[in-house]
Formats: C-alpha cells, sequence, structure tokens
C-alpha cells in the first residue's frame, strides 16, 4: 500500500488586504485570511485520487506554529489520514526543506507531494532541496502522475511544452494545476469536519539548523498613477509622453 506525504504551506488568501508592521519588517497578519497554498491543494486532490482508487495513505504535514492548525485540520477534513505540525517559524526555504527531510527520513513515503512553490514567497526551491536531502528520484512542475507499483510515469510543464518521464518510487514531486484543475478541488463536507477531529494531528519540535537568509524589510509595489487623458488632436503630445515618460516608444 502506497505512503503518501503532502507537504502544506499555510499561506495568505489572495484576496487578502497585505500591510507590514514594525517599520517594514514583519508580514502583519491581522485581518489575514488564510488558506492552503494552491499548489499544494492541487497534490491533496491528487493524492486523495490514490488513496480512493489505489488505497493510499495519505499523511500531511506542514512548518509553523499553532495558527497553522486549522489548515491541517482542512486538509484531514478533505481526507487525509493524519497530520504532523513542525512546531516552528518557516523562516526560510532551506529551513523548511530541512524539517521536512527530516520528517520523511524518519519514517517510510512512497510519495512526497509539495507544491512547485508557495504563493506568499514564490521561492520554489523546498521540493527540489526535500529531494537532495533525502536523495530521492524528483520532478518539478508535476502536471500529470500515474503510479503501478513502483512505476511512475509522470509528465512535467517546461518552457515551449511538455516532457514526459518515468521514474521509480520513492518520489518527490513539485505539483501545480493540471496534476488536477480547480474543478477537481474538494470543498470538506460536514461528515468530513467532523471526523477531522478525530484524526490525528502530531506536533513535533523541530531540528536545530542555521538559516541562511534573514528579512531586511517588505515593500509594497508602488501605487499606480493617474490616468493622463491626452486630446486627440494633441498627437506630438502623446508621442512625447510615451517617450519620455512612460519610456515605451
Amino acid at each position: 500500500m502506497m505512503n503518501i506525504l503532502v507537504c502544506i504551506s499555510h499561506v495568505p488568501d489572495t484576496t487578502s488586504k497585505i500591510n507590514f508592521s514594525e517599520d517594514n519588517t514583519k508580514f502583519n497578519t491581522t485581518g489575514v485570511q488564510f488558506v492552503i497554498n494552491p499548489n499544494d491543494e492541487f497534490g491533496l486532490t491528487r493524492a486523495m485520487w490514490f488513496k480512493e482508487k489505489q488505497g493510499a495513505t495519505v499523511h500531511v504535514v506542514s512548518v509553523g506554529g499553532p495558527e497553522t492548525e486549522p489548515t491541517l485540520r482542512k486538509a484531514l477534513a478533505i481526507g487525509a489520514d493524519s497530520a504532523i505540525r513542525v512546531n516552528a517559524e518557516a523562516t526560510d526555504g532551506l529551513f523548511v526543506a530541512k524539517q521536512l527531510a527530516n520528517i520523511v527520513n524518519n519514517a517510510s513515503y512512497d510519495l512526497i507531494i509539495a507544491g512547485r512553490e508557495s504563493i506568499d514567497y514564490n521561492g520554489g526551491m523546498v521540493p527540489g532541496m526535500v529531494a537532495a536531502l533525502t536523495t530521492t528520484n524528483f520532478v518539478n512542475t508535476c502536471i500529470n502522475l500515474e503510479i503501478d507499483g513502483e512505476n511512475v510515469t509522470a509528465t512535467r510543464e517546461m518552457d515551449g511544452g511538455k516532457e514526459t518521464v518515468t521514474t521509480k518510487l520513492p518520489l518527490v514531486i513539485g505539483g501545480q494545476k493540471g496534476l488536477v484543475e480547480e474543478s477537481d478541488l474538494r470543498i470538506p463536507n460536514m461528515r468530513g469536519i467532523m471526523m477531522a477531529r478525530k484524526k490525528p494531528l502530531t506536533v513535533v519540535d523541530a531540528i536545530a539548523t542555521d538559516t541562511q537568509t534573514k528579512t531586511i524589510t517588505f515593500e509594497k509595489p508602488a501605487e499606480k498613477s493617474a490616468v493622463k487623458l491626452i486630446d486627440a488632436n494633441h498627437i506630438d503630445e502623446l508621442i512625447d509622453l510615451l517617450h519620455n515618460e512612460a519610456k515605451v516608444i
């Protein structure tokens, strides 16, 4: 029976209004709605397919504080069998990858599914580093995954097209839309929510490791300036503005 670990990031909903505090050095979570990282949710949904069609066991893991537990409980309500929370602030990609690799190295997982990147920092580095730290086969930007015993056929998105590869379990993938479609995503029902309360959510201590990066400051994109309207008879003025101010011609 296949044993699957799905890595879950706890990220702000893209509709939330983002602000910073402490002189723009800290992300202000006040009033922010958090969700399962979309790329991770595609992976979780595919894992549920393997559970239902092939009898796989599905576990989820996240690195974060107690505030991430509602996100893990949602994953359990969707159908995961158990959850693990590594009790540490997710400071950077390498730190997170080392924590996840420690979980993998101390268990027996056939398939580790992570999103290709999270939508908050968009680092895109964690799945590859987990594969390297666990000496496991790796397919990034994965948009299709078929497993027959230990044999894997995976399709990944690449510049200018797609590439289909074959490999063996164990395997780490960096998944994205295409692995499943948005229409395939699942909304927890009442039964799933009630069952999630009884499923195990284990909290483990983080392993000691150095962080390699430090956030110095956050900065919002500059606000868009007001639109300048140019009279249709003043084409020369429009050309001058496009050339000297907008610098697009």
